[in-house]
């Protein structure tokens, strides 16, 4: 039987096409629309046998793409999240029929409902289901990538980084971030892609932030050979990330900071209050290991590792954390220093007592090892008489500036 809701929502859908009108294509294939509700009114429990009747009502695959849409819809308005899944998927593949052969104008109702796919596998709790939403989005980035016919104002290549970041997105709710490799290359294997910086900010923003966590969690996916190399690239990508976000999007710049506050830990650049001020979470998190590192003071430092522990973990910032350790310890003997007048030479006494004071449980020899230590990673200019049991510091800049050391990063390896 005819429906003439539906038959308004065929109408609607053919002057959009006629017309090539992205955004409002976009609208009417959204599950949440109004339209949407009425549809699911309209028809009580729709089977793609009974809505067979309006095969054929538009150009394939069209017709198809409207009677996935209502099956869609009414699993749901239902909690069916397994079937409006499935449902979605068949009509993302559906799409991509279509968007194939067609320029840049159909790009917002790609990104939608590509969105669209990706919030309903994250209903579903399900890591297979998030899986395969990112390889049908994989579908989708072959397709804007594999554009040479679009003049480059109306090609479908300006989808790229988009579609990059909602696959990145999938892998890492999943854990799978090795995957991403295969993308990163592919994108490194086409030259003609526009640049970057052309592309809208909020796509530039969402592929650096996924760039720079790559680095930070050491994965070895950009072209360089050391990973303190690697970590310099992910603070460089989360700052840009941080620096052209909105900054009406206080939750994103809250994510990037995250990691990018450790990370510029380790060149010496500490946040400031104003900054924590305004983000009160990463204010709870951060400022007692801030302080403890001003003061140099371990015990301080260990116990907030302690009492963060699970947070930091989950995070993934748990080891990372752990080393930057040894800056509380570099802090600790440049007080040391100061205290015996920046002397060029002091005892290895000095710094085995101060790491007593510290609560730290180290033999003389131990406190000896940990200053070679400091010394060996560019902490420390100098060197130790072991016969005379003294450090022998430089006379000028005995304590770099950890922004100058040779390889700021290489804590982390």
């Amino acid at each position: 039987m005819s429906s003439a809701r539906f038959s308004t929502f065929l109408t609607q859908l053919a002057e959009a096409l006629r017309e090539e009108k992205g955004p409002e294509l976009a609208y009417l294939l959204k599950p949440t629309s109004e339209h949407g509700k009425i549809l699911v009114k309209e028809f009580r429990n729709p089977t793609r046998q009974s809505l067979s009747y309006y095969e054929g009502s538009l150009e394939n695959p069209w017709d198809e793409i409207a009677i996935q849409y209502v099956l869609v819809v009414n699993h749901c308005a239902r909690k069916r999240a397994i079937e409006a899944f499935k449902e979605e998927c068949t009509l993302v593949s559906l799409f991509l029929r279509f968007f194939g052969s067609n320029s840049g104008w159909t790009l917002p109702a790609l990104f939608s409902i590509l969105r669209d796919l990706r919030d309903l596998a994250s209903d579903v709790h399900s890591t297979a289901n998030m899986e395969e939403a990112a390889r049908i989005i994989s579908k989708a980035f072959s397709s804007c990538v594999t554009d040479r016919q679009s003049p480059i104002a109306e090609s479908r290549k300006w989808g790229v980084y988009y579609v990059v970041g909602l696959i990145l997105k999938c892998y890492f709710r999943v854990r799978r971030i090795s995957l991403a490799k295969n993308i990163l290359r592919a994108i490194d294997a086409n030259p003609d892609i526009p640049p970057l910086s052309a592309y809208p900010r909020s796509h530039q923003v969402t592929y650096r932030y996924y760039i720079g966590m790559l680095g930070f969690l050491n994965e070895d996916f950009a072209k360089v050979r050391w990973a303190a190399d690697v970590r310099y690239q992910a603070e460089q990508e989360l700052t840009l990330a941080f620096y052209n976000c909105h900054t009406g999007a206080h939750s994103n710049q809250e994510r990037v900071l995250t990691y990018l506050i450790p990370l510029r830990m380790f060149r010496g650049h500490l946040p400031s209050r104003e900054l924590l001020e305004r983000f009160p979470v990463l204010d709870d998190l951060y400022t007692p290991f801030i302080t403890a590192l001003r003061k140099g003071d371990i015990r301080s430092y260990d116990a907030s590792l302690d009492r963060f522990e699970r947070r930091l973990v989950d995070l993934n910032l748990y080891l990372t954390l752990e080393k930057a350790r040894e800056l509380c310890i570099r802090g600790l003997f440049r007080r040391v220093w100061i205290a015996a007048d920046k002397s060029t030479r002091i005892p290895v006494s000095m710094f085995h007592a101060a790491l007593q004071l510290a609560d730290e449980e180290t033999t003389s020899e131990e406190a000896e090892c940990l200053v070679a230590n400091m010394i060996f990673k560019g902490f420390i200019r100098g060197y130790i008489s072991h016969e005379k049991q003294t450090v022998v510091l430089a006379n000028t800049n005995a304590f770099p500036r950890l922004v100058d050391r040779p390889s700021p990063y290489a804590l982390l390896q």
